[in-house]
């Protein structure tokens, strides 16, 4: 099941935004993660990404190191939203 954007704060680190996204197939994945890679190469921004062959795992952290999570960062996980489907 697909969890919505989650804030995460830790102690020593940064705030991050997380998200898993889960897909029915690995074409499915795979497609997905094709059209993440044109976004991010768009947009030079790059999250933390890790995959199955139905999942994936995103990671989002400020632009700028020790900063908290803002706008940029709820911007590019809307344009991420707009992949999934």
């Amino acid at each position: 099941m697909d969890q919505a954007w989650t804030p995460r704060p830790k102690p020593d680190q940064p705030e991050r935004l997380e998200r898993r996204l889960e897909f029915d197939d690995y074409a499915t994945t795979r497609d997905f993660l094709e059209r993440l890679n044109a976004l991010c190469e768009q947009q030079q921004r790059f999250p933390d990404i890790s995959f199955g062959r139905t999942y994936v795992n995103l990671t989002l952290r400020a632009e700028a190191d020790n900063t908290p999570i803002g706008e940029p960062e709820w911007g590019f996980s809307a344009a991420i939203d707009a992949l999934i489907g």
